[in-house]
């Protein structure tokens, strides 16, 4: 079984910063990728930002240029730097891992969400 421990959400002026950390536990499990969705209210849930096992990363169009996603392999553990947050940035924040166990097969499991909220 795999567990994530989200971290880091919060109140926050916009202009202002925040970082999410996700930490990936359990045993058995090779990581191909983690990021990050947000779901606001009324919308659908978003990829926010991604980066995979060997450290390619992608980013969803607004955030580009303002958040930055890292890794680190050794503690299977991801974070999202927050940059000039917007108030259209609030939101759920989810981390999300992408893996396969030892036979191969698909795992994803999701963490409990970290509110976001950014005030104008």
């Amino acid at each position: 079984q795999v567990r994530l421990v989200e971290s880091g959400g919060g109140l926050v002026q916009a202009g202002g910063s925040l970082r999410l950390s996700c930490a990936a536990s359990g045993n058995n499990f090779n990581v191909n990728a983690m990021g990050w969705y947000r779901q606001a209210p009324g919308n659908e849930r978003e990829l926010v930002a991604a980066v995979t096992s060997s450290g390619s990363t992608n980013y969803e169009d607004s955030v580009k240029g303002r958040f930055t996603i890292s890794r680190d392999n050794a503690k299977n553990t991801v974070y999202l730097q927050m940059d000039s947050l917007k108030p259209e940035d609030t939101a759920v924040y989810y981390c999300f891992l992408d893996a396969v166990d030892t036979s191969r097969a698909p795992l994803y499991y999701w963490g409990q969400g970290t509110q976001v909220t950014v005030s104008s």
